[in-house]
């Protein structure tokens, strides 16, 4: 049986954003994860669509809770329409942030376990 992982929801304005971000964090941390893109509006467009939010969410969550993360804007306004015990928002740098917390899910960290790695990313640097 499998145990249940923390799932991760990325929101942004782009749907391709999104979903580009989506497959270098799965490439990066594995498959494992469930990891759903929610960029965009229904019809293509810029922007967030709370529906698309609410079916990321649904298809990811496998009990363990998941984290939305939000690109700017209104995209963090969407997210906060979800956000509970069980569903949390992660303020981190898009990319960076989306890698640390898939890996720390694949390994099977808890919930907030994986929202503290997600966090940490704020404070990479590169050079």
């Amino acid at each position: 049986m499998n145990r249940p992982v923390v799932g991760i929801v990325l929101i942004s304005h782009s749907g391709p954003l999104a979903a580009e971000v989506a497959l270098l964090a799965s490439q990066i941390g594995g498959t494992n994860v469930p990891l759903a893109a929610a960029g965009g509006t229904e019809d293509g467009g810029l922007g967030t669509s709370p529906d698309l939010v609410a079916a990321a969410i649904e298809e990811v969550d496998r009990g363990e809770g998941v984290i939305l993360i939000p690109d700017l804007g209104s995209s963090v306004l969407t997210a906060r329409l979800f956000a509970d015990e069980r569903v949390l928002i992660a303020d981190v740098p898009f990319v960076e942030g989306t890698i640390s917390a898939v890996v720390s899910a694949g390994t099977g960290c808890s919930l907030r376990a994986v929202l503290a790695a997600a966090e940490e990313a704020r404070t990479y640097r590169k050079l």
